[in-house]
């Protein structure tokens, strides 16, 4: 592998899972690591996930990708993309960083 090989990123935190993917300068895949995330539906229409577990999973993803370059550099990488679930909202709290509430899934009846 080249000493001088550039990688790309792309974090893709989606509805049923998280996910990192790591590319080098052909597009070929490098590495990537994959995460389920767990759905909270409360009552019926209502569609939530814990704000906290989404985080978690991005990084266990970051980190599992880190952990399986086989000797990769990772400061290579030279930019991470990131895509995620459309309209969800999620409130932190400024002064803790903590989340509010649940996240408020695209697909829940309250969010429409």
């Amino acid at each position: 592998m080249s000493q001088d090989r550039q990688l790309i990123g792309a974090i893709d935190q989606g509805t049923n899972s998280s996910r990192f993917l790591l590319f080098d300068a052909e597009c070929k895949l490098v590495s990537k690591h994959q995460v389920e995330v767990e759905q909270i539906l409360p009552k019926e229409g209502w569609f939530e996930q814990d704000p906290q577990e989404l985080v978690d999973s991005v990084r266990e993803c970051l980190e599992e990708v880190g952990r399986g370059c086989a000797g990769e550099d990772l400061k290579r990488i030279k930019g991470i993309g990131i895509t995620n679930q459309r309209e969800t909202t999620i409130l932190w709290d400024k002064t803790t960083g903590k989340p509010l509430y649940n996240a408020i899934v695209w697909c829940d009846m309250r969010a429409a």
